[in-house]
C-alpha cells in the first residue's frame, strides 16, 4: 500500500501528514512526544479498508513548531484546516493521549462519523496537596533566591529543581513546546464531551497512570454513545501493549470483516 507524504501550512507553520488507502477517511492523531509513525501496524491495517490520513502535530515528527504558544484550540484548528484542505466530510477520528484531546474538541463542533479514544487526555487531572506545595515552593524560590544568592546561582538551582520535579515530556521539550505542554495539560474538555453524539470507542489500559482509567469512565458517562474496552495490565500505550485486543476491538467497532 503506497503512502504519500504531503504538507500544508496553518498560521504560517509548516505541517506534515501522510495519506494511504482509499475510501472513507480516518484521521490518526498521535500523542505528545510521538509522531505519526506510532500507529505502525494500525495504520497499515486501516489503509487496506479506508483512506488513512496520519498527522504529525505541530512540533512533532516532520512538522515545524508553532510560532506562538498554542493550546488545544489551535491544534484543533490545524486539523480543521487540514480537513478543509483535503475536502474531507465526516471523518472517523482515532486519537491517542494528546491526540485524544484534539479529537474530543474537534468532534464536539464538527461533523464526524465515529471517534476512537485510546488512553486519551481531556479530563483535567486532580492535584494533590503535595503538588500544590511543590508549585508554590518553586514560585517562592523563583522570587527570593536571586535576592539571596544572585541571579546566576539562583537560575542553576531553579533549573535543577525543575528537572527533578517535571515530567519526562516536559524535560525533553524545547522552551516553546514546554510552554505549550503547560497550557494544554491544564485544559479540561469535560464541558464539551456531551456535545459528541456519534459512537465513541474508549480503549484503555487499566494500569495507565498518565490518563487513569477513571478518566475513561468519566468520558463514558459524559458522551452519549460511548463504550469502554479495558486492556487489563496495559498502561498508557494500551494499543501497543495489547495489539491483538486493540486490533480486534478496532475491527469490530469499524465493522471491518
Amino acid at each position: 500500500m503506497a503512502t504519500v507524504e504531503a504538507r500544508y501550512t496553518f498560521e504560517g507553520v509548516d505541517l506534515a501528514y501522510t495519506i494511504a488507502g482509499e475510501g472513507d477517511t480516518i484521521i490518526l492523531l498521535h500523542g505528545w512526544g510521538c509522531d505519526a509513525t506510532i500507529w505502525g501496524a494500525t495504520h497499515d491495517m486501516l489503509a487496506e479498508h479506508y483512506r488513512v490520513v496520519a498527522v504529525d502535530f505541530a512540533g512533532f515528527g516532520r512538522s515545524a513548531e508553532p510560532k506562538s504558544v498554542w493550546g488545544v484550540e489551535e491544534y484543533t484548528q490545524s486539523i480543521e484546516a487540514l480537513v478543509k484542505h483535503l475536502g474531507i466530510e465526516s471523518p472517523t477520528l482515532i486519537g491517542h493521549s494528546f491526540g485524544g484531546r484534539v479529537s474530543i474538541l474537534y468532534a464536539s463542533r464538527n461533523s464526524v462519523s465515529r471517534v476512537v479514544l485510546t488512553d486519551a487526555a481531556g479530563v483535567k487531572p486532580r492535584r494533590s496537596f503535595g503538588y500544590y506545595r511543590k508549585v508554590y515552593t518553586y514560585k517562592l524560590m523563583k522570587r527570593t533566591l536571586p535576592l539571596l544568592i544572585g541571579d546566576k546561582k539562583a537560575q542553576m538551582l531553579l533549573e535543577q529543581r525543575r528537572k527533578s520535579a517535571a515530567s519526562s515530556d516536559y524535560n525533553r521539550a524545547t522552551p516553546m513546546m514546554r510552554a505549550i505542554l503547560s497550557k494544554c495539560v491544564n485544559e479540561d474538555l469535560c464541558s464539551v464531551m456531551p456535545k459528541i453524539k456519534v459512537p465513541v470507542l474508549l480503549f484503555w489500559g487499566d494500569k495507565d497512570t498518565a490518563t487513569p482509567i477513571g478518566d475513561a469512565r468519566k468520558m463514558e458517562r459524559l458522551m452519549g454513545d460511548a463504550g469502554l474496552v479495558v486492556a487489563e495490565g496495559a498502561g498508557h500505550f494500551a494499543m501497543l501493549e495489547q495489539p491483538e485486543l486493540w486490533s480486534a476491538t478496532l475491527r469490530s467497532f469499524l465493522k471491518i470483516g
